[in-house]
């Protein structure tokens, strides 16, 4: 089990209805797929995964069967959302060197994988860029290679290919189907007919929202 979901209930302080109700659900571990329209509910659905938003009712468990927390939040899970929230005034390098230092990664293998991920996505021209130099889908794949820099377990990402072009989307593709086949997890929001297609083959797990 990846994450566990039983009763969940969470509802928007201003909205007239709820996003989710007596949500019971389990997520494996392996590459998960949300589904859905725009407004149902995908990227709530990952930020409760995240412990960024909390329930009304019911309860997330995660892998060890407790909610997710700070610590998990810290060293196992790296998000991308569609708020990419690069850090202003600094270098892409410097936003992933942060990045893995708050989960505790030592400098060199923190260096190695910088160097890694800046590559398989394509954006090692940019890293002594400051980040508001970049375009708007180096912006992108640099806030994946930010969530990969701290080597988590697991990846939740908010539609990750919205917005790119077709290369880029193959790059992104490409980067989780790798991430995935080397034992690893994520759970990716997506109505991208594109990504779906390049990842066809894939062993893959899919959901719906609403559910």
């Amino acid at each position: 089990m990846l994450f566990r979901l039983v009763d969940l209930h969470f509802r928007y302080r201003a909205a007239p209805a709820p996003i989710f109700q007596r949500l019971t659900l389990d997520l494996a571990p392996g590459l998960t797929l949300v589904r859905g329209p725009s407004g149902g509910g995908k990227s709530t659905l990952l930020k409760l995964l995240a412990g960024y938003l909390t329930p009304q009712a019911g309860i997330v468990l995660t892998r060890h069967g407790r909610p997710p927390d700070r610590e998990f939040i810290r060293r196992e899970a790296g998000f991308v959302f569609q708020q990419f929230n690069l850090l202003p005034a600094t270098t892409l390098r410097r936003n992933l060197e942060l990045a893995g230092l708050i989960a505790g990664i030592e400098p060199a293998p923190l260096a190695a994988a910088i160097a890694e991920w800046l590559g398989r996505l394509r954006i090692s021209p940019c890293a002594d860029s400051p980040v508001e130099r970049l375009s708007g889908g180096q912006v992108q794949r640099a806030a994946l290679a930010r969530a990969l820099a701290k080597a988590p377990a697991l990846l939740l990402l908010d539609e990750p290919t919205s917005g790119l072009d077709d290369e880029s989307t193959g790059i992104i593709a490409d980067v989780i189907l790798g991430w995935t086949a080397a034992g690893r997890s994520a759970v990716v929001s997506t109505h991208d007919p594109r990504f779906a297609a390049a990842l066809a083959g894939a062993a893959a797990a899919s959901i719906n929202v609403p559910a």
